[in-house]
């Protein structure tokens, strides 16, 4: 029972509700990166690029012809260009939403009214100061 109730303790706190929370939206935004690297920024590159895909450069290192043994290079430089091309996305994005951050600055609040009394010392003040002139 001791370690249900742990558990329990455990699992409510907020900072174990907040990683999952954030594993959960950072599962998805990859996603959505991916795709917008894929489907968006890699064809667009293709172009400029003539088409180069290196996901198909390799080079045989041994074995028959029947089963060659193939290093797949390609594949591999492929995936570090692809991880600068999300890493300088994110970087892009990280860098407007801290300059719309910037941009807005904080409204400060007006200041609290003054109690009742102090309303009344105020007042009773300027009537005596009527009076007095």
């Amino acid at each position: 029972m001791r370690v249900v109730s742990e558990f329990k303790e455990f699992i409510a706190r907020g900072n174990v509700v907040d990683l999952a929370v954030g594993v959960i939206v950072g599962g998805a935004f990859g996603k959505i990166i991916s795709s917008f690297v894929s489907d968006v920024l890699t064809p667009v590159l293709g172009l400029f690029t003539g088409g180069v895909n290196f996901a198909h450069l390799k080079l045989r290192i041994g074995g028959t012809d029947a089963s060659p043994v193939m290093l797949n290079y390609g594949q591999f430089v492929q995936n570090v260009i692809d991880f600068l091309i999300i890493a300088a996305v994110v970087f892009a994005m990280v860098k407007t939403v801290n300059a719309l951050k910037r941009q807005s600055p904080a409204v400060p609040e007006p200041p609290p009214e003054p109690p009742k009394q102090e309303l009344l010392l105020a007042e009773i003040r300027d009537i005596l100061k009527k009076q007095v002139s």
